[in-house]
């Protein structure tokens, strides 16, 4: 109730008091009226859809840019918020530090379909092809723009490279000099703060570091109560680059920590029908990075690429430790005048100490996995400046489903300056998780059935991995159309037919009919006898999906900018019925994602001081969860007294007190209500 009550008279207050201030001394500041125009954006070079520098207005894929204004303008405080300004991007809370997140359907919080980059180091974890969001962070303010490729980019990027790629690029060394502190809280934000200083080794030699922590309340479960999912963080980093006449590099690392905790619904027993217990975790981890880049020529370069990567007592997927070790490298160099040619190799390796409980639990404690590959592509103009194709495949070997081909072609057909249309044509696999090769998965204990079994034993039924789970593959058929229809106006369209086939299913086998590793370890965690009644996993199911998606930015007015996008994905599966209601990824495909989601955000200058941003949401019901559609608001005012100084005041889900998003697939975690909440505070660069 008191938010409620505070919420509009803190809005009319910093409103009133910044105008009249502003007003008062307007023009004393130079202030770049809402970024970029339209031509500078459409000429923005990003390197995530060909591993190199393009122009966005260039690029045959559907791709869209999200920019450091972007994301200083929506208030959005971690990297999965800033994320739902993208067409085609499926993003629901969990919790307070768990979310779903994936391209172009196959949503969960294990979603698997989709490869996520931070600079280029892949943050994808062994145990479920997916990522850990709450240890993807970094500085908000030292992020230069996050690349959303909607559609596979597997050929260039590797496995897992599916329905898409997000790669979050942060800004060189040379970009953040100077000091930048901020800080602020409020309701849901309780308190967050920030440093950050950039200096000179040398006139060559930039470097950074900085510092960041915060506390977030917990969520509600659907009776009111408390999730306990509180979450604190800290996280420190460093970025040094280098930059000769030939030859670029840069070694970055970072650390962190995590207090974090999950509220588990155990599964049913005879003696217990629900029972939820509650995991706090202490995480911490970190990573280091090295890339040295040298210009041979004009057209002609290589680069080289490791990283380091481990995270120990890592809670979603529940392991002791996670580390992973990558070394890549890329050459591109003209052919035969026409041709632009690039290949690259590229190694990975995974080492996974899991962890063992009622729950879950793992036959083989500790695993390493190893990815081997190699890409090839050529670009060339069948006509000069109007038609532009490029092909490529990326052969590759692992440890978990073998030998995998990538194939992919693209073709753009530049009908005028400003208008171009592109289609493409992508062959991408989706590699078997550890779990799905040795998990082991209790999903309740039944009591004795002698009718049907033969036995006076109760019967376990768990969910077992198996070492013949193969490769998800999907054949995808793309089409897109820009235009600019003037300085003001650019829309953005893109259509897509995706065909999946060995999607993960799964089948009831004969009861007791298991390893005896698997008969072991089962008995070791209950320590009864029971009769295991097998639920294991096959590539049984197959679906197809196709959708599109549509984004529009509009400057009606030189301090006005308004940004829209619209999304729709229809999904069919086949897959075993009796287990539709288990695997939301495979039976549940359709409904666990919402057929249509809208944004529409509105960036109004009211003065060079003064900045009024609105942040309007649609996303449809997700009936595999029994979730509802929502529609919600975020609203951020930010006034700057004198130059490099802003406070700023946000409101984040202000249409309802709070509203359900999403639901953990697999691990079954308490049901959680996203709160409405309101944060202030201050940022100063010097």
């Amino acid at each position: 109730m008191l938010i409620n009550t505070y919420i509009p008279i803190l809005i009319f207050s910093f409103l009133f008091l910044a105008h009249h201030q502003a007003k008062a001394s307007e023009g004393d500041i130079n202030s770049a009226v809402l970024g970029m125009s339209l031509e500078e954006l459409m000429n923005v070079e990003v390197i995530s859809a060909s591993k190199k520098e393009q122009k966005l207005n260039t690029v045959t894929s559907a791709i869209f840019v999200i920019t450091n204004e972007d994301i200083r303008r929506s208030g959005a405080t971690n990297i999965p918020d800033a994320l739902r300004m993208a067409p085609g991007v499926q993003v629901a809370r969990i919790g307070t530090d768990k979310w779903s997140i994936s391209i172009r359907g196959f949503n969960g919080r294990f979603a698997n379909k989709l490869l996520v980059l931070m600079d280029g180091r892949s943050v994808y974890t062994p145990f479920s092809s997916g990522v850990v969001w709450s240890q993807q962070d970094t500085l908000m303010e030292d992020i230069e723009r996050i690349e959303v490729i909607r559609g596979p980019a597997a050929t260039l990027w590797g496995v897992n490279a599916v329905n898409g790629v997000i790669n979050i690029i942060t800004k060189s060394a040379e970009k953040t000099q100077g000091t930048l502190l901020t800080a602020g809280g409020g309701s849901f934000e309780q308190g967050f703060v920030g440093a950050r200083y950039g200096g000179k080794i040398n006139q060559k030699t930039p470097f950074r570091i900085y510092a960041k922590g915060f506390m977030r309340d917990h969520t509600t479960t659907l009776s009111g109560n408390s999730a306990n999912d509180s979450w604190d963080s800290a996280r420190a980093g460093f970025r040094v680059d280098y930059s000769g006449d030939l030859d670029t590099f840069v070694a970055q690392g970072d650390v962190f920590f995590n207090n974090i905790a999950d509220t588990v619904q155990l599964p049913p027993s005879p003696q217990v029908q629900s029972a939820m217990d509650t995991i706090h975790r202490n995480e911490f981890g970190g990573n280091i990075r090295f890339r040295w880049d040298r210009k041979l020529s004009e057209q002609s370069s290589f680069m080289f690429q490791t990283y380091y990567d481990r995270v120990n007592h890592q809670l979603g997927p529940l392991a002791n430790s996670v580390e992973s070790f990558d070394t890549e490298f890329q050459h591109r160099f003209p052919l035969w005048k026409t041709h632009e040619f690039t290949w690259g190799l590229n190694f990975r390796l995974y080492h996974s100490n899991a962890e063992n409980t009622p729950v879950t639990s793992f036959t083989t404690r500790k695993e390493t996995d190893y990815f081997i590959s190699g890409f090839l592509r050529d670009e060339f103009d069948l006509l000069p400046e109007r038609l532009k194709l490029s092909v490529g495949t990326r052969i590759g070997y692992n440890n978990l489903s073998g030998f995998e081909i990538q194939p992919n072609a693209r073709i753009m057909w530049t009908l005028n300056p400003r208008s171009s249309v592109w289609a493409s044509v992508s062959r991408a696999v989706r590699t078997p998780a550890r779990g799905e090769h040795d998990v082991i998965i209790n999903q309740g204990i039944l009591p004795p059935q002698p009718a049907f079994t033969g036995s006076q034993l109760p019967i376990l039924q768990a969910v077992l991995g198996s070492s013949s789970f193969s490769s998800e593959k999907l054949l995808a058929y793309e089409i897109g159309y820009r235009h600019q229809f003037n300085q003001n106006l650019l829309i953005d369209i893109a259509g897509f037919f995706n065909d999946y086939s060995n999607l993960r299913d799964f089948a009831i086998g004969m009861p007791g009919s298991i390893s005896q590793k698997q008969r072991d370890l089962i008995f070791s965690v209950f320590q009864q006898n029971l009769l295991v009644l097998p639920i294991s996993f096959n590539n049984g199911a197959s679906a197809i999906s196709y959708g599109a998606e549509v984004s529009i930015d509009w400057h009606p007015h030189k301090r006005w900018r308004v940004q829209g996008s619209y999304s729709y994905i229809n999904i069919h599966t086949k897959s075993n019925p009796l287990f539709r209601d288990v695997d939301a990824s495979t039976g549940g495909a359709n409904s666990a994602n919402p057929h249509h989601q809208l944004s529409l955000r509105s960036n109004y200058d009211l003065t060079e001081r003064l900045q009024f941003n609105l942040w309007l949401r649609y996303v449809d019901k997700l009936s595999f969860y029994n979730i509802s559609d929502y529609i919600t608001m975020d609203v951020k005012m930010s006034w700057k007294p004198v130059r490099n100084l802003e406070f700023f005041l946000v409101g984040q889900n202000l249409f309802k007190e709070n509203h359900r998003e999403s639901q953990s697939d697999f691990i079954n975690t308490v049901s959680a209500r996203i709160p409405r909440g309101i944060y202030t505070g201050v940022r100063w660069e010097f």
